[in-house]
């Protein structure tokens, strides 16, 4: 068995854990391997965390952001978070329990009873172009934020039109990404039981209120009026678009796939600021 592990950059106290769970599963016969950054911090051999996809679980230690850098590599393959004491909505396992549940994943694997929960992501599409998918949101806007930088926005759902008017931009969201982004520009905070997604505008001249649609609907965003635009996934991934211009977001059929225990939603919730 194969186990990849992505450690918070910068944080030594993820970087010592990483170590001591990759000691733990050489202990019992698996195979771990480290991201690049954590390499380097541990001053060993790594590998690139887009190659993690050939591992049979990922570790991400460290917060939601680390757990979405360790998405992107993993590309389906189960994700078992463990939190260093921030938010932590998506990483369940505490740094005391973390070898204990590591090693617990590798029995469950190896014995064909693991337990995997879906969360979904969303993708943006374009004319000849699709970005990576997204845990937590896609956001359009302009060439940039505040005044002057906005963009006339029109926003459809499955065709019909929701909204139309002058914006700074327009974020589509998983319930996963609600409390991000999201909550920063006055979105809902969504459940992660609730099959939806939230489309939220961002400092809209005439805008209509947050929006809850269905997880399966299509969301799309026609920029006109502006230079170029924007397009930016989970805060890592962006395009550059030339308006007018019409971009597609819909759920993507590439789930992240969670591993170990749930986390506690609304105890993570205490920990916003």
């Amino acid at each position: 068995m194969k186990v990849g592990i992505v450690a918070q950059k910068g944080n030594s106290r993820a970087a010592y854990l990483a170590a001591d769970t990759s000691e733990a599963l050489a202990e019992v016969d698996a195979e771990a391997v480290v991201d690049a950054a954590t390499a380097e911090e541990l001053g060993v051999e790594g590998v690139p965390v887009e190659s993690f996809d050939s591992c049979d679980l990922v570790v991400s230690i460290g917060g939601d952001g680390t757990f979405l850098y360790a998405a992107r590599g993993a590309d389906g393959v189960p994700i078992l978070g463990v939190n260093l004491g921030e938010v932590g909505f998506l990483n369940a396992v505490s740094p005391d329990d973390a070898i204990d549940e590591v090693l617990a994943e590798v029995a469950a694997f190896r014995e064909g009873d693991q337990s995997v929960r879906e969360v979904p992501r969303i993708v943006a599409t374009g004319d000849g172009w699709e970005m990576d998918p997204s845990m937590n949101e896609v956001v359009v806007h302009g060439p940039r934020r505040g005044h002057g930088g906005g963009a006339s926005l029109e926003v459809r759902v499955d065709g019909s039109l929701y909204s139309g008017s002058h914006a700074d931009g327009v974020l589509v969201t998983t319930p996963a990404g609600s409390s991000a982004y999201n909550l920063s520009e006055g979105g809902p905070l969504v459940h992660p039981g609730v099959e939806g997604l939230v489309v939220t505008e961002m400092a809209a001249d005439e805008g209509m209120p947050p929006l809850v649609v269905p997880q399966d609907a299509a969301v799309s965003v026609t920029v006109t009026d502006a230079a170029s635009a924007v397009v930016v996934g989970d805060g890592r991934t962006r395009r550059t678009v030339s308006p007018p211009t019409e971009i597609r977001i819909e759920r993507s059929d590439s789930p992240v796939r969670l591993a170990g225990p749930t986390s506690d939603f609304f105890e993570a919730l205490g920990k916003l600021d």
